[in-house]
């Protein structure tokens, strides 16, 4: 739990900038998807609310924005595999966090 408030302490001071630029819901992301992208535990293909607010983000613009201390806590491969099953299009050579992503 102490993870989270982190994560969320990082993002909400991110919130303007992503929803300027990428629009979508922060808190309404990390309600939703932050239990699939967490650094324990094994991928688990999202829920269909998770995909649902994931699908109202520029999603390649957020993953540019997710900033240094947030990569502490979350998987950005995890990430990746969120979005892709959600059926975001990442394509390889994109900057997420302070990775590049991969071919599928």
């Amino acid at each position: 739990m102490a993870i989270i408030l982190v994560v969320v302490r990082s993002i909400i001071y991110n919130t303007n900038q992503v929803s300027a630029q990428c629009g979508g819901d922060l808190p309404n992301l990390i309600s939703q998807c932050s239990q699939f992208v967490q650094k324990n535990g094994p991928k688990v293909p999202p829920s269909p609310g998770c995909c649902a607010v994931l699908k109202t983000f520029d999603i390649k613009c957020a993953c540019q924005l997710i900033p240094r201390d947030v990569e502490k806590y979350i998987s950005i491969p995890k990430a990746i595999f969120v979005a892709r099953s959600c059926g975001l299009n990442l394509p390889a050579g994109t900057k997420c966090g302070r990775k590049i992503v991969l071919p599928p």
